[in-house]
């Protein structure tokens, strides 16, 4: 009898790897199969292939957030004649770890995603117009503000001082517009795409031969339409396709006619793990854990000291030597107050200040209190923290489908930019193969419809959230009709304008979501996938000794 000797492979540890338990194994720890990737000699048509060597990274702009415990409201302080449930229910929750931006978005941010429409759409003036900052939010009946009006989102001056004026809408149109911008530049940089080089006529080949292998688009790169495959761009980096037949011919740009690139390529995939997760606004939670900051008095899960502001101490100027006194953000000190004495400006701003200014917080976070306040992503209600979920609390769902435009190849249709039509959800689970066919047919009637506004969903299923678990709704107002409803968004963290009540990170308001204000703006974030540890780094770990090799007896 021979006998065959297996060896299981364990996970590299966390310190080794930022993206958390990865298999570095060669081949199937279940069948014993070799996987394929460009190094392995046995690959045959129909081999499996792993992204083995993937290593998780924010996006461009963001820093890692170690999720944990957070009391929401918390931190919330009581004012007199204020009854403190109308802002804050406190309620222990927890955080996933995620990814926030550093800083507030720039007005320098949104100019460049000004030009990018004029340079892509330079006959569409709507979609210009529609996503211009309302710089009319500066005007006032009695203050000399038409310099900004005029001067505040375009001038150099104020290129690094946060954009305003913009509303929740605008401004997740504009997270979805920066997760395919930065997919793109990843994937060119990687030689996954056409590289900016072959694009501009400098890489080996000549502008003629480069035009012929990589055919422009007729709509710019969308990260949905290009997974699923409905962008059409392989570069010389290109992953290998192991499904393609041997002898088929290579479709990559620019690449070599002989050698390791002439290889069938196809599209990156979510599990090649060089997709970006959509940049996004923050959910409340989120913002909230991320603005307190209590990651740096924390030390084996004991929390030696509360904050009330994402700095520690109970006031809102600086205690140590070289700033004492000196005010640690950018708010309205008093009635009247907005900067302090000439000669010796406190906070060193009038209106907005540069989106890094002041000390950090301790996640690297600039400018959680005052400055701008922040959208979040969640719908507004006041008691959303008794009714929603302890892990990763949030209000604001609307599960939606991207649209198929042919349900037998699974084309998903694209509005005239290139971005995904979205319609009502069909179900809350997994429909069976007769569900999904009978419902593809009913889409496609729907689709040649003379009524475009006909409902695609089961009735039976309501894909908007919002309102769910909903049990109160109390602020109305002199007529006796609310002020909240489904397109009531929270924003938080205080201004410019505020006084220190609203620094306090669990303060919260809310403004309709089409609106917009000289003293609201907004940071994105993005979802961290893996492991919730960031770092081992001084941290005790259990030690996993390494798996003792296994035998497996082979019959004769």
């Amino acid at each position: 009898m021979k006998k065959l000797l297996l060896y299981s492979f364990t996970c590299l540890s966390l310190a080794a790897l930022l993206s958390g338990c990865s298999s570095k194994s060669e081949s199937s720890s279940k069948t014993g199969i070799p996987y394929a990737n460009r190094k392995s000699k046995n690959n045959q048509s129909g081999a499996f292939a792993v992204a083995t060597q993937y290593k998780r990274a924010p996006g461009p702009g963001l820093i890692p957030i170690e999720g944990g415990v957070l009391v929401v409201g918390g931190s919330a302080i009581d004012v007199p004649g204020v009854e403190p449930n109308i802002y804050n229910y406190k309620r222990q929750v927890t955080v996933p770890s995620f990814y926030m931006d550093e800083t507030e978005v720039s007005n320098t941010d949104w100019l460049e995603y000004l030009h990018w429409i004029r340079y892509n759409y330079p006959e569409d003036r709507e979609f210009y117009y529609n996503e211009l900052p309302d710089t009319l939010v500066w005007r006032r009946a009695l203050s000399y503000n038409e310099p900004y009006v005029d001067n505040y989102l375009r001038h150099p001056a104020y290129r690094d001082y946060p954009v305003v004026g913009v509303s929740w809408e605008q401004a997740s149109r504009y997270c979805e517009w920066r997760t395919s911008r930065a997919n793109e530049f990843i994937l060119r940089e990687k030689g996954i795409l056409t590289d900016y080089k072959t694009l501009a006529g400098n890489g080996k080949g000549n502008a003629a031969t480069t035009a012929a292998a990589a055919p422009k688009p007729d709509k710019p790169f969308n990260t949905d339409a290009y997974l699923n495959g409905q962008y059409d761009d392989k570069g010389k980096n290109a992953p290998i396709d192991y499904n393609t037949k041997s002898g088929a011919a290579t479709a990559t740009a620019g690449a070599a006619t002989a050698g390791k690139n002439n290889q069938p390529r196809r599209t990156a995939t979510l599990e090649d793990g060089v997709i970006m997760q959509p940049y996004r606004l923050p959910t409340e939670a989120e913002w909230e854990y991320a603005a307190l900051g209590l990651i740096g008095n924390t030390e084996y899960e004991n929390i030696n000291q509360n904050k009330i502001y994402p700095w520690n101490g109970l006031g809102v100027s600086s205690a140590k030597k070289k700033t004492r006194g000196m005010i640690q953000a950018n708010f309205k000190r008093a009635p009247g107050d907005y900067m302090g004495v000439g000669g010796s400006l406190n906070d060193k701003g009038d209106l907005t200040v540069p989106v890094i200014q002041y000390t950090p917080n301790d996640f690297g976070l600039y400018n959680m209190a005052g400055n701008v306040n922040e959208w979040v992503n969640d719908v507004y209600r006041t008691a959303t923290f008794t009714d929603a979920d302890a892990f990763n609390p949030y209000r604001g769902n609307y599960f939606t489908n991207k649209k198929l435009e042919d349900s037998q190849s699974g084309k998903i249709a694209l509005d005239k930019y290139g971005n995904p039509i979205k319609e009502n959800a069909y179900a809350g689970r997994k429909q069976t193969w007769a569900e999904k066919q009978a419902q593809a047919k009913r889409s496609d009637s729907i689709s040649k419809s003379t009524d475009p506004q006909s409902p695609v969903a089961s009735t039976s299923y309501q894909a908007d959230q919002r309102g769910y678990r909903d049990r109160q709704n109390t602020l109305l107002n002199e007529e006796g009709v609310t002020l909240v409803n489904d397109k009531s968004r929270v924003y938080k963290g205080g201004s410019w304008n505020d006084m220190a009540y609203w620094l306090n990170p669990a303060t919260r308001r809310f403004m309709q979501q089409d609106e917009s204000s000289a003293e609201v703006g907004f940071r994105c974030a993005m979802t961290m996938l893996g492991a919730p540890e960031i770092s081992t780094v001084g941290k005790r770990s259990f030690k996993n000794p390494p798996q003792k090799p296994y035998r497996v007896s082979r019959g004769k």
